[in-house]
């Protein structure tokens, strides 16, 4: 067997023990140092010690615990219920009110976030039931509540873009200048298609009762004030000094991190208790990206060393393929991949089998992260292993069938595919804010170094970094 087609085998066994259900990470490290020990022999141990220490030494992670740690201290800040209600009240006279409450809340409150399964676990204990009770048809209710808990993949700042960023060298900070417009227009989708299906199909989605609706003024001043005003204004913050080049990811991410905590003792929801969890959850969730990390860079260098990476780039170019098809075929792959996987593997490991392929083909590759993020939308909607289906299945009634959740979803699986088109149709969407706020647009991304170590070893000089 030729190297090149024992890269392909290393790369198939991967998705066949995966779909058995072990491990990702661990999974990758194994199946890089057996196939790596067939090629390199005992070189493969230099390169995975090389790799893990350029994986922890990488300084656009360190911005991923601080976020994490941002997102779960508010959401045990006990501000949703607020949040939710003060909405709920501010948008009582639109057709759908309820689903727009709630789709305003999720985009909030997964952008402060991060965490698909915390919003939508929390939105269908709170708004779930509201929308129910309110007479709301199951598949439009858990369609909502869905889509708009993964709205935190995309829109800034998302620990998809700063992953995607780190693994193809692309800028974090112009990569949230690029989601911004994308993120808040898919959020913006999301509620015309609610406001929609509730004024040609009003049994879907009836209107509240005057009892519900006709509130004073004042009333929906101060909710507003003390719930929807303190968070945005937090979240503006971090991401207005990360735009405006006040601060770099990580030290806004530390802010962040800060402001959570200062919200949650004004909010009186702060304890010790809740600081040891929210600690304990992010050394847990940042133990696994960088994990994934160092096994996606020893699979990956092992990947190319025995060249797999130049047999899917010969596949690719001995197509009849242009820009267009390209991006159609690549999306159409990622799409497909987001069935049996999450989005953190897709960006790990089969994401930087494309980035050599961008320069090829004319793709900006922050033009292609933003479509990698919309399209990720996707893979925690889509059947059989929508992620976020079976989220709110596990909180939701019994009476609440995973097959009505699953059609719930999957308008908003079609909103995310017009919008990827509309984006693509008019792609100053991504460019025209990195360009107004910075100039320029990087035409090509420098990806994770996938340096082979050579006979002896690297020396302690030599020690390779994976590109800021």
């Amino acid at each position: 067997m030729s190297d090149g087609m024992l890269g392909l085998t290393q790369l198939f066994l991967f998705l066949f023990f995966i779909m058995l259900g072990f491990p990702i990470a661990f999974t990758l490290m194994a199946m890089g140092l057996f196939f790596g020990y067939l090629g390199m022999q005992e070189r493969i141990f230099d390169l995975l010690v090389q790799r893990t220490y350029a994986v922890m030494s990488n300084d656009v992670l360190i911005s991923v615990p601080l976020f994490v740690l941002m997102g779960y201290i508010i959401e045990r800040a006990n501000i949703l219920d607020r949040l939710f209600r003060s909405l709920q009240m501010a948008s009582g006279n639109i057709p759908g009110s309820l689903a727009v409450a709630t789709l305003a809340t999720c985009a909030l409150f997964a952008t402060a976030t991060g965490i698909v399964g915390a919003v939508v676990t929390l939105m269908g204990l709170l708004a779930f039931p509201a929308m129910l009770r309110a007479g709301y048809d199951v598949r439009l209710a858990s369609g909502v509540i869905c889509a708009g808990g993964c709205l935190g993949i995309l829109i800034p700042p998302s620990i998809m873009l700063i992953l995607f960023g780190a693994t193809a060298g692309v800028s974090v900070v112009q990569l949230y200048a690029a989601a911004f417009i994308p993120g808040v227009m898919l959020a913006g989708l999301y509620i015309l298609y609610a406001m929609g299906i509730a004024l040609v199909k009003p049994q879907m989605a009836p209107r509240l009762p005057p009892e519900e609706v006709n509130i004073p003024f004042s009333q929906i001043a101060i909710s507003l004030l003390t719930s929807f005003i303190p968070l945005a204004a937090l979240i503006a913050m971090v991401l207005g000094a990360i735009l405006m080049g006040l601060a770099t990811p990580s030290e806004a991410a530390a802010m962040g991190s800060l402001g959570s905590i200062i919200l949650a003792i004004v909010y009186r929801s702060f304890s010790f208790a809740k600081l040891k969890e929210s600690v304990f959850l992010t050394a847990r969730t940042s133990a696994m990206v960088c994990w994934l990390f160092v096994g996606s860079a020893i699979f990956s260098s092992v990947f190319g060393y025995l060249g797999g990476q130049d047999l899917v780039e010969q596949f690719f170019k001995s197509l009849p393929l242009n820009t267009f098809t390209f991006m159609i075929l690549a999306q159409l792959l990622i799409f497909i991949l987001g069935w049996p996987l999450e989005w953190t593997e897709i960006i790990v490991i089969f994401v930087p089998i494309f980035l050599p392929l961008l320069d090829d083909f004319g793709v900006d590759p922050l033009f292609f992260g933003v479509m990698v993020a919309l399209n990720l939308q996707t893979s925690f909607l889509s059947p059989p292993v929508a992620m976020a289906a079976f989220y709110l299945k596990g909180v939701a009634p019994k009476h609440v069938r995973l097959e009505d959740i699953f059609k719930g979803c999957m308008p908003f699986i079609y909103i995310v595919i017009m919008c990827m088109l509309m984006i693509y149709a008019f792609p100053g969407l991504v460019t025209w804010l990195p360009d107004q706020l910075y100039g320029f647009t990087p035409s090509s991304g420098t990806p994770i170094q996938l340096d082979v170590p050579p006979e002896g070893g690297f020396q302690e000089d030599e020690v390779p970094r994976i590109a800021d």
